[in-house]
């Protein structure tokens, strides 16, 4: 049975977790003592944390960043804050995933699945392209000298774009692909996300990483 620890200061929702998760078949942990969290996260090991941003004496950010210098338990931020900015810290800092109260019980159970798994496969954390190394699970791209963060929604469609590297990939594939991953936007917001990826590899000295194939799709180079 895989072991949850719950790291979250609201007793309705702590409560509201633990009852889900028990009830999926998880031994669930709660972690309740603020003071010692570090050294509590490493006497009890769990598989996975559910980890607040918004708790006593540590930022959640904090912890995370501090959990990584020590450990690879995979950590999905639960948290209601929802600017890009705390998802982009929390993927820098190691978050495995980034889910926003209110969350969908089911989605979230999902998410635990998948982080579990991807846990259990030991998939690779870093890919190369052109000059570039790319973190995976941190959401990190690094050039020699410089380095920029991709949001879940850029990473979910630069790896399909990968995969298929120098094919074109149509606009309804990548919708499907995000919404395989819980992940709802719209077509502007594609838009823009593509507009943001060419941006950062623009950074980093690529400047012609996705071609747009008018009325077809696009083709990563």
């Amino acid at each position: 049975m895989k072991k949850i620890l719950i790291i979250e200061d609201d007793e309705s929702v702590r409560n509201e977790l633990k009852e889900l998760l028990s009830n999926a078949s998880y031994e669930v942990l709660v972690l309740d003592n603020y003071t010692n969290m570090l050294d509590d996260i490493i006497n009890v090991h769990p598989d996975l944390i559910l980890l607040d941003i918004n708790i006593p004496y540590m930022n959640g950010e904090v912890l995370l960043r501090n959990l990584r210098k020590v450990s690879n338990i995979p950590v999905i931020m639960v948290t209601s804050k929802i600017g890009e900015i705390d998802e982009v810290l929390s993927m820098s800092y190691g978050a495995d995933d980034y889910i926003t109260k209110p969350y969908n019980p089911t989605i979230l159970l999902l998410r635990i699945g998948a982080v579990l798994k991807r846990s259990e496969n030991n998939i690779t954390d870093v890919i190369f392209y052109h000059d570039l190394s790319i973190e995976i699970k941190k959401g990190i791209v690094r050039s020699k000298d410089e380095e920029v963060i991709l949001t879940k929604n850029e990473m979910i469609i630069f790896l399909y774009l990968y995969e298929r590297m120098g094919s074109i990939v149509s606009r309804d594939e990548l919708m499907t692909e995000l919404w395989n991953n819980d992940e709802y936007i719209n077509d502007n917001a594609l838009t823009v996300n593509i507009s943001r990826l060419r941006s950062k590899f623009r950074e980093l000295g690529i400047r012609n990483a996705i071609l747009t194939r008018k009325g077809q799709g696009y083709i990563l180079l």
